[in-house]
Parts: C-alpha cells; sequence; structure tokens
C-alpha cells in the first residue's frame, strides 16, 4: 500500500544520518577519577590484597553505595601519586560523577598538601589515609545519595540512547541489503529505519533530561561535598602525621619503613599506638631529638663543655685569633714568647672527661616508685626509658654496643643487648622500654651485671672505657666487700659511672650511697625537662 512515504535508500539514510555512528564516536568514558598507570593499578590490588581492614571498608561502602571502591581507588591514588592528575569530568561516566566531585574536593582541600607529602610514593600511608577518612567517606556517600542515583539514571539514559544510536545503524544496513537496483526499500525495512529513528530522538531526549537532572543534583551537593572533603582531608593529614611522629619518635626511619612487609608495618603501628609507652611518645621524641642536638655541639680534643676563654700553651685549645698570628712573620716571635709563659688565649672547659669507647649501660629501675608521675603527668619510668632510649641512639650513632638493664628488688633484672653495627630491631627496643619488673630497688644487682658485661668486653675486643648510666628514684645500701670490689673493677676496666635521680631529690644528696657510686651524679624535678641531662650526651 502506498501512504505517500517514500522509501529510498537515500532519503532513508538523510533521516538516519544524524545518529549513524554516533555510539562509536563517543570514546569510552572512565571510571576512575585519578589518572594512574597499569603499575599504579597494580600497586593498589596489592595494597588492597594486604590490607584487611581496605577490604572490609570496601566491602561495607560497597553493600550500601554504588562504586564506592572505585571511590576508595581513587582517593587512594590521589594520595599516593606524586602528582595526581585528575580527569575532565566530561570524560567520566556518569555514575561516577559524584566520586569525581569528591576526589576533586579532597585535592583541592587546604590540608590535602601536607597529607600529600606524608603520602606520596608509600603505599601504607596511602592506605592509611583512606582508613582514616573512612567516616568522612560514609557521610559524603550517604549525603550524595541522590546525586548519585540520578547519576546513574543519566548513565542508563545515555546507554539507552546508544544503544538506540546503534538500532539506527543496524536498521538502515539491513534496508540497504533490501534495497533494489533503483535504490528502493521495502516498506517494511523502511519502517523499521524509521521506528529506530523515533526511538532514537526519545532516548535522546531522556537522557538528555536524566543528565541535566543529575548536573542539578551534583550542584546542589557539592557544597556539602567540598565541607566533608575538606574535613576528611585534615582527618587523613593528622592521623598520618600522628603516626609519622610515633615512628620517628621511635626511631624508626623512612628507609627503614619503605623495606617493611605491609602486615609488619601495620603491627609495628597498632603497637606504637596502643602499646604503653604510646602517650610518651612525644617525650621519647624530644629526648632523642636533644640528644642529637647536644652530639653536634661536641667539640673534637676538648675535654669538657666549652665556658669561655683562659690563657695557657694547651696548643690543641689554642682560639683561631691566637692562629692568626702564626700568619704573619713579624708576629711569630711575639706567639711563641707567649707560648713560652704560657699566655695564649685557649678555649675553656669545664668538669668534662673524653667519650668513652667501650660500652653504654643504662641501667633502669623499674621498681613501683618508678609508676609515680611527676609534672605534665610524665612518670619517672617514662623520663628515665626515654633518656635510655637516647643513650641507645649516643651508642649507634658512636658504633658502641648499648646494653639495657631493667632492674628492681635483688636479683631481679632483665638484660637487653644491642650490639653495635646489627639493627637495634624496633619490636626489641619496644620490648626493652615497655618491660617493668616491679619490686624494690637493688643496686648491686644491676651495677654487678654491667660490670660483668664490661669485663666480658674488654677480654673479647679489649675495649675498655665504657660508660654506665644509673637512673633511679630510690637509695639503697651496698656492701663494703661488694664496694671494694667495685672499686677494683673500676680502676682495672676504666669506665665511669653516671647517676641520674629521678623524682626524688635526697637520693643525690651529698653523702649519699648513689654519690659514693657515682663519678658524675645529676638530679631531674622537672620530668617534662630533657635537658636536664643534656650534659650526658656531650660526654657520653
Amino acid at each position: 500500500m502506498d501512504d505517500g512515504t517514500s522509501n529510498g535508500l537515500e532519503e532513508l539514510a538523510g533521516l538516519a544520518r544524524t545518529w549513524l555512528g554516533l555510539s562509536s564516536s563517543v570514546p569510552g568514558r572512565h571510571t576512575a577519577a585519578v589518572v594512574a598507570d597499569r603499575f599504579d593499578r597494580m600497586t593498589w590490588r596489592d595494597t588492597y590484597e594486604q590490607s584487611a581492614a581496605l577490604r572490609e571498608l570496601a566491602g561495607e561502602l560497597d553493600a550500601c553505595h554504588d562504586h564506592a571502591t572505585d571511590l576508595l581507588t581513587d582517593v587512594f591514588l590521589a594520595a599516593y601519586k606524586a602528582g595526581p592528575r585528575l580527569r575532565e569530568p566530561a570524560e567520566m561516566e556518569a555514575s561516577r560523577l559524584v566520586n569525581h566531585q569528591v576526589v576533586t574536593s579532597l585535592v583541592e582541600s587546604p590540608a590535602f598538601t601536607e597529607l600529600h607529602r606524608e603520602t606520596a610514593g608509600d603505599p601504607y600511608a596511602a592506605a592509611m589515609a583512606v582508613l582514616a577518612q573512612a567516616a568522612a567517606l560514609r557521610g559524603l556517600l550517604e549525603r550524595t545519595r541522590e546525586a548519585r542515583d540520578r547519576a546513574g539514571q543519566a548513565e542508563r539514559g545515555r546507554q539507552a540512547a546508544d544503544d538506540a544510536a546503534s538500532a539506527v545503524a543496524e536498521a538502515l544496513r539491513q534496508a540497504a541489503e533490501e534495497a533494489g537496483q533503483d535504490g528502493t526499500v521495502p516498506a517494511p525495512a523502511a519502517d523499521a529505519v524509521r521506528q529506530a529513528v523515533e526511538t532514537a530522538e526519545a532516548a535522546e531526549a531522556t537522557a538528555r533530561r536524566a543528565a541535566r537532572d543529575a548536573a542539578q543534583a551534583l550542584g546542589a551537593a557539592a557544597p556539602g561535598v567540598r565541607a566533608g572533603a575538606r574535613n576528611a582531608a585534615a582527618k587523613a593529614a593528622e592521623a598520618v602525621r600522628r603516626e609519622s611522629a610515633l615512628m620517628r619518635a621511635w626511631g624508626v626511619g623512612p628507609g627503614e619503613l619503605e623495606r617493611m612487609p605491609f602486615d609488619r608495618r601495620a603491627r609495628l603501628a597498632e603497637r606504637l599506638r596502643t602499646g604503653r609507652f604510646a602517650e610518651w611518645a612525644e617525650l621519647i621524641g624530644r629526648f632523642r631529638q636533644m640528644a642529637r642536638g647536644e652530639r653536634a655541639r661536641k667539640v673534637e680534643n676538648a675535654t669538657g663543655e666549652l665556658v669561655g676563654v683562659t690563657l695557657g700553651n694547651d696548643l690543641s685549645r689554642v682560639i683561631p685569633a691566637e692562629l692568626a698570628n702564626l700568619g704573619l712573620p713579624e708576629l711569630r716571635a711575639v706567639f711563641a714568647v707567649r707560648y713560652a709563659a704560657g699566655e695564649l688565649m685557649l678555649y675553656d672547659s669545664q668538669g668534662e672527661q673524653s667519650t668513652g669507647q667501650g660500652a653504654i649501660i643504662a641501667c633502669v629501675d623499674t621498681s613501683h616508685s618508678m609508676y609515680e608521675a611527676g609534672p605534665g603527668g610524665i612518670t619517672r619510668e617514662a623520663w628515665a626509658k626515654g633518656c635510655a632510649l637516647a643513650l641507645l641512639d649516643q651508642a649507634r650513632e658512636a658504633g658502641r654496643d648499648f646494653v639495657g638493664i631493667l632492674f628492681s628488688a635483688p636479683g631481679r633484672i632483665q638484660v637487653f643487648r644491642f650490639p653495635a653495627g646489627r639493627s637495634a630491631g624496633t619490636d626489641r627496643v619496644l620490648d626493652f622500654a615497655e618491660t617493668f619488673l616491679g619490686g624494690g630497688t637493688s643496686y648491686q644487682t644491676p651495677l654487678s651485671a654491667a660490670g660483668e658485661l664490661l669485663e666480658e668486653e674488654f677480654d673479647d675486643t679489649s675495649r675498655g672505657r665504657g660508660d654506665i648510666v644509673m637512673i633511679t628514684d630510690d637509695d639503697c645500701g651496698v656492701t663494703e666487700e661488694w664496694m671494694r670490689g667495685w672499686n677494683e673493677a673500676k680502676r682495672r676496666l676504666g669506665f665511669r659511672v653516671f647517676g641520674v635521680v629521678v623524682g626524688a631529690p635526697r637520693v643525690g644528696e651529698a653523702g649519699s650511697v648513689l654519690e659514693a657510686l657515682c663519678d658524675n651524679l645529676r638530679s631531674v624535678e622537672d620530668l617534662t625537662d630533657v635537658h636536664a641531662a643534656a650534659d650526658l650526651f656531650r660526654v657520653i
């Protein structure tokens, strides 16, 4: 039947031209907001497989929200990549536009720069940043639920429009196959082309409406997303900064962390966060920083702390202004006369002996009274352990053995040996710091053990001049026989004994047993002050 409609192939092609090749001409849209290569994606997959916490978070969020794992991937890669680059919104699948908005807001937030300094190139730190933002991401996903639903509808609408455009191309191909030599197309085939075009027009209109609705919903959600992203980035930066400070406080360097397997690093971080000394990490860090500073102040060939200028003829301590006279022929005779008369200007120092060569041994009192807190809520034990850990650093810097002896009542000690040239082992250091024996106080037990260790070292290596640091808050007696043996060991091995009294000044008073035992004794009352023992790190 002729209804007046032309069935010419050329006319049908003109009708369908708008839709021909439309779906194939549109480049594939992306599901990831952060541009990443295959190595970045491999890093994410490896980290995801190693982190049970990441997998649990992804499972929880995916159960309630579409494409949540894609969001976690983007957040991870933004933190991990040295220079994260985001795709343009037009390159994204509509269903991932909310993810794009969240990640863009995160990257543009003020706290992200600080966060990125800690996480760039470090998969573990980047994973921790994701986990630290978990609560904020949950909130963002919930607040953007309508926008995500609209975006999903827009994605489905766009897919339907693409499918309809493909159907037009297929209907026209069928029409071309059935067309006669004069280009006339059978009515059923021509009708199929027209029906496909009408369907494509309707699908396109629906897709545009859905895209418009999605854009409006996304715009409405934008202020909340930006605020939530700022909050998330700030929390993540604080969490990562806190963990980095913990690692530094306990002497775990970036190089060691890079070599550490993911699961071991996670266990270590958990132990540092929850262990007995987690709250004293800042104190321990200040001790170690102070010790580094005091080491830098050491003056080679000087016998003590510089306190001014004096006169003499010790050429090892002549000040530069005097040495400059040797450069002037007319003043060399004057220099010689002053040298002979002992009137050269010299650096003056006070009372400190030269650095030892043998082991550094820290004897730390762990009797019940060491639990007592001083100013700032810092316990005597925390101050003592912080000082001991700084002495461990001191020994390692000087290539000397370190031994930590924890003591309390007679016969009760625990010895931790850290030989020079070997890794201290963070777990071993933590064991030393966290061990507490309880009970009373005995000087003889730990000091005898320290003397035996120094004698063993002398016999094995001929190294003498070790250093013993006795840190305690209690006094106790020693027998005369023991004291005679102790003095003989000191004379033979040439070791020094430094005493530090924490929180109990009476223990170090003149005439006390501790004073008789120590060559150098100081008392610390303000337990917030790490500089009270600063001179130790210039002479040990």
